[in-house]
């Protein structure tokens, strides 16, 4: 890199540098609003991007500090400085609660979400989130469906990935109507992987997970097993998994079994969270409603 010259160092004092303020727009020392740190307040992390929900607020010997929880239940502690967080994009200086909050915290949908009490569902729009089959169609709607009804998205079901060409060309994706689509066992070089390839495109996003079943994506100590079973290859997994556990072999039956368990996302494994978040943010991003 070259040596500043005098002259250099005179322009950027005395020229168009002159009034550009580089300081992080978090540590900039201008008033910032001050809101309450109230329990279910979300908020992100300026200078690390972490978003969470408030726990608790603490006074420690280094300071005043606050645990936050992601959507995936992990906690951070934070010190709590002048506009340190963002608060729907803006800067705010967090303060410790000065009372106790009036009736219950904010209510949080089962994905994690702030509910909206009495928001009605919104017209559809013209994306779409396809899944492989109507056992992942539950569980998204079990975890995920107030969030789909405020956001306007529609989750419809594939008899398999197979035929996910067909369904592409016959959907027409647009910048307008974005399809996203959730595939089990999307590893590289497995089939599902490589029709995946195939159809994905700006307006076509395809995620996926690395369980053999959506079943598996439930976690073991949510359903009250020690873990999923192993099935032989060649065997019918979700048969296999009833037989290993000692289920009835109804598949239909062990299913009901395992939703009814998962109430919120903190049931599900998180290489299944974020797929389902990614396509969320993928058809409703600049997506009007049809």
């Amino acid at each position: 890199m070259g040596k500043r010259t005098a002259g250099t160092m005179h322009r950027m004092r005395n020229g168009r540098y002159d009034n550009v303020d580089f300081t992080a727009p978090w540590k900039r020392h201008t008033p910032a609003q001050e809101v309450e740190a109230e329990p279910e307040l979300v908020v992100e992390h300026a200078a690390t991007g972490f978003c969470g929900a408030v726990i608790r607020t603490e006074k420690t010997a280094q300071g005043l500090t606050v645990t936050l929880e992601d959507r995936f239940g992990k906690h951070r502690v934070f010190p709590i400085e002048p506009r340190a967080f963002l608060l729907d994009g803006v800067p705010v200086t967090l303060v410790r609660p000065r009372r106790p909050q009036a009736g219950r915290p904010a209510r949080r949908t089962a994905s994690g979400s702030i509910a909206v009490p009495g928001a009605p569902a919104r017209v559809a729009r013209a994306g779409r989130i396809y899944v492989e089959g109507r056992h992942d169609a539950e569980l998204v709607e079990r975890v995920w469906g107030d969030d789909l009804r405020i956001e306007g998205v529609v989750v419809e079901y594939l008899a398999g990935v197979d035929d996910l060409p067909t369904v592409v060309e016959r959907f027409g994706p647009t910048p307008d109507a974005r399809l996203g689509v959730l595939v089990d066992h999307l590893v590289p070089g497995s089939k599902e992987w490589r029709i995946a390839q195939a159809v994905t495109d700006a307006n076509v996003l395809v995620v996926g997970h690395p369980f053999i079943d959506v079943w598996a994506a439930v976690k073991p100590a949510s359903v009250g097993i020690e873990r999923w079973p192993d099935v032989p290859r060649g065997q019918d997994w979700k048969t296999g998994v009833c037989r290993a556990l000692g289920w009835p072999e109804n598949t239909g039956a062990a299913w009901r079994h395992i939703l009814g368990h998962v109430r919120t996302y903190r049931d599900l494994e998180p290489q299944l969270l974020g797929p389902v978040e990614q396509l969320i943010d993928h058809v409703t991003v600049g997506g009007p409603t049809g």
